[in-house]
């Protein structure tokens, strides 16, 4: 059995989301993205992925892309077995 907490189980979890934008953002920009962890594709975008709190933390995050002027490319919530997998390919 698993100690891991599961969100789609526990909804005291908070859900991890990877936000994908247009352009590449500098890892100064970590600070302001709440500690989500900046990962630059070869492709020209920019993921963004980690834990978010609620839906008002969602929308915050999107606002602050929007603040940007990079465009969206998506939003989608992730297992956070599938973050992991993200960041141990960097």
């Amino acid at each position: 059995m698993s100690n891991k907490l599961n969100p789609k189980t526990d909804p005291s979890q908070p859900m991890v989301y990877q936000i994908r934008i247009k352009g590449y953002l500098g890892p100064k920009w970590i600070d302001w993205f709440e500690g989500l962890t900046i990962t630059l594709e070869k492709d020209g975008d920019t993921l963004l992925t980690g834990p978010v709190v609620d839906q008002a933390a969602l929308y915050g995050l999107l606002k602050k892309v929007r603040d940007l002027g990079l465009p969206l490319v998506s939003v989608m919530g992730v297992e956070p077995d599938q973050a992991d997998a993200q960041d141990a390919k960097q």
